[in-house]
């Protein structure tokens, strides 16, 4: 086993951290990441986003000022979101919640302006200048010249337009899709009627207001959704005729270079059939099935057809079906030319194209499964060529408008953050950032990775363990297992300080040992390391917890009976999972809205993971915790959002009243209005609390 390590060192004087220095929400937060640029493109000039103006930003001569706020006149109060859509003209794009303009930085003039005000989801494009956006639940466009046209009249919270549908579920996170002339838009319509309310309660006024939720739980009624498609010039809109939307799921919509085109993956309800197809967006008929998969577990599309910028007969297409996530080539009729990417590793974001080498930009986790890196994938031949450092983990990275240039932002266990500009044709780089450790001065922990083997024998686990800033192996410490392992995360990366979350640090200062373990199950391992945990959720996950627990107690200073465990959401599952399945292992627990039972949970990732409680009957009874209460005897502490709309409070209210009737005595405290996450300054509260239930019951 190699642990990798990294420590600053201590010195008497260094200071110590507070949860308003470490904690998101803390007033002296910011003070403490990293310093950071933001950048964006302007063809292929880089460009600086600054709070009071915007301009060129050059790597030698630094920064160079084009506009300013109050070269805009009226009410601006940040350059940040700054954007230069067109790569020939000088024009930046802002918007302050009142308007939005295109501001002619060389002439020092509005160049053209457009109402926003009250405009949700709004989704601005580039070419037509158009806007679609929602307003009082009905989905509106307003062209370049200001004209708008309501799209929809029976817009409500039962039937809603142009938002995420299936509950961000498939790579979702919006509703509208614009063609790439900027003439036809793509949107959702989503009825929900049918779904169940939970009854969610507002108790901020004086009699307390029913607010409910539609929430459709694992194996119950759930919405249907359906696809329109607006034309600007015939100010018509028709549906793609897809069948009865009954128990389907509609994503990754997409589009054909001519726009003439609409392709979207399709799912049944049990998500283990998958099929791409194209519609005609002028009439809203289907023409083919281009792809199909299917899967005894599940098929599970995260990411839209991209069609080559240089050949418009050809995508690419994201897939795991051989096991990993990566690049298929295939021709726009659905033949599959070829594979461009193949091996034990995962692609993780395809970025763009560079149009001059017809490479694809992707990043992956070829050289660790640890870290993430950016390459080129040459479409012709397949030839990846790595364009960073190869080092650390990539936090983002943003192609110019050629695809020949690429500025990235990375991290690596001693890096806190690095940036660097990269030529994708020849991997040159020149380095804009290399910030300095914030944490200069003071008491840092020490922060380590290894590996150890999962309950199988063979599959490799990668941990992260942080100990206090004067540690002596030869005392014994106070060991808290931090967990989330569920689908779609991971703990332990490359990154600075290896991806340790900052109370970490501030449990290491209180003299704790802090352990986080990747079990199976959790991401960017491939389908066979994820797909383990298959209809029955927490079992495969406690067996590799428990082998890094067998790991623990193997080191001399961790004091096995002082072991906690904590962790939030699949994470706070997992927690009473440990702590009722091994009794006499876990003294001390705190688990942050807790899924207690898969039943009730929402349909498209419940019925993913675990199918129905009618199909899966055996499965739901095995993962419930609440034949668990009764094992409970150390102390557990639950918290949970009073309004968590995503682990509605039943799950914590049920377990609680399971504790009653077993005569088991866990703690629970909510947050009034906050939801799956406290928001603001309530997390720090939150950690506070977390904090002092360890230091009153572990240490």
């Amino acid at each position: 086993m190699t642990i990798l390590s990294a420590h600053a060192g201590i010195n008497a004087q260094d200071k110590q951290f507070t949860l308003e220095d470490l904690n998101f929400g803390g007033r002296n937060f910011r003070n403490m990441q990293p310093k950071n640029l933001w950048l964006t493109w302007w063809g292929e000039q880089l460009m600086y986003q600054d709070a009071e103006q915007g301009g060129t930003f050059d790597p030698k001569a630094d920064k160079n000022p084009l506009f300013t706020l109050e070269d805009l006149g009226g009410e601006w109060h940040s350059a940040m979101n700054a954007q230069y859509p067109y790569a020939d003209k000088p024009l930046v794009f802002l918007n302050n919640g009142r308007e939005r303009i295109l501001y002619d930085f060389r002439k020092k003039e509005i160049a053209w302006r457009q109402p926003s005000k009250g405009q949700q989801y709004a989704d601005w494009n580039k070419v037509s200048k158009a806007v679609a956006y929602v307003q009082n639940d009905q989905l509106y466009v307003m062209d370049a010249e200001g004209n708008t046209r309501q799209l929809s009249e029976d817009g409500s919270r039962e039937i809603v337009y142009g938002q995420s549908v299936h509950r961000n579920e498939f790579g979702i996170d919006k509703g509208t899709f614009w063609s790439p002339n900027g003439q036809r838009l793509a949107f959702y319509r989503m009825d929900q009627s049918m779904v169940a309310d939970y009854p969610q309660v507002d108790i901020f006024p004086r009699i307390a207001a029913y607010e409910p939720d539609k929430y459709p739980m694992a194996g119950m009624t759930s919405h249907k959704v359906t696809v329109g498609v607006y034309d600007l010039n015939t100010q018509k809109t028709v549906y793609l005729q897809a069948g009865d939307p009954t128990d389907r799921y509609f994503t990754n919509i997409a589009w054909s270079p001519d726009a003439k085109t609409v392709y979207i993956f399709e799912l049944n309800r049990a998500q283990n059939d998958c099929r791409l197809v194209s519609y005609n967006a002028v009439t809203g008929e289907r023409i083919a099935e281009l792809y199909r998969e299917t899967s005894d577990k599940y098929v599970e599309p995260q990411n839209p057809i991209v069609f080559l910028p240089w050949d418009a007969t050809k995508f690419i297409m994201q897939s795991q079906k051989d096991g990993y996530n990566h690049l298929y080539l295939y021709s726009a009729d659905g033949k599959e030319l070829k594979q461009l990417t193949k091996g034990d590793w995962v692609v993780l974001n395809l970025l763009g194209f560079n149009e001059k080498t017809k490479s694809a930009i992707i990043f992956s986790n070829e050289l660790n499964p640890l870290q993430k890196n950016l390459y080129a994938v040459n479409i012709a031949t397949g030839k990846r060529t790595l364009l960073d450092k190869g080092i650390g983990y990539a936090q983002t990275a943003v192609l110019s408008a050629s695809g020949q240039q690429a500025y990235e932002k990375y991290s690596a266990p001693d890096i806190p953050r690095n940036i660097e500009v990269f030529n994708t044709t020849n991997g040159k780089g020149t380095q804009l950032l290399k910030a300095d450790d914030p944490w200069e001065g003071y008491q840092q922990p020490i922060f380590e990775s290894g590996s150890l083997k999962a309950a199988d024998g063979v599959t490799d686990l990668y941990y992260r363990m942080v100990k206090p800033a004067d540690f002596d192996a030869t005392k014994k410490y106070p060991t808290i297992v931090y967990v989330y392992g569920g689908p779609h995360a991971h703990n332990v990366d490359a990154s600075w300080h290896w991806a340790s979350r900052p109370w970490e640090t501030y449990m290491a200062q209180k003299g704790y040992v802090l352990f986080i373990l990747d079990n199976r199950g959790a991401a960017n391992r491939g389908l066979a390391f994820e797909q383990a945990t298959f209809h029955q959720l927490g079992q495969i996950e406690m067996q590799d917890q428990m082998k890094g627990v067998e790991y623990l107690k193997s080191l001399p200073y961790v004091d096995m009976d002082r072991l906690g465990v904590h962790g939030w959401s699949f994470g706070g599952f997992m927690t009473i999972s440990l702590i009722t399945n091994y009794p006499d292992v876990f003294k001390v627990g705190v688990a942050g809205g807790p899924v207690i039972d898969w039943k009730w949970y929402e349909v498209m990732y419940g019925e993913r993971y675990m199918g129905t409680p009618e199909s899966n009957p055996e499965g739901y009874a095995k993962c419930s915790l609440i034949p668990q209460a009764k094992n409970l005897k150390g102390k557990l502490q639950i918290i949970t959002g009073y309004n968590d709309a995503t682990v509605v409070p039943q799950h914590c209210l049920s377990f609680l009243d399971a504790c009653i009737k077993a005569g088991t005595q866990p703690d629970f405290f909510a947050y009034p209005g906050e939801e799956h996450n406290m928001r603001g300054h309530s997390s720090v509260h939150l950690h506070e609390r977390i904090t002092q239930y360890f230091e009153d019951y572990l240490k």
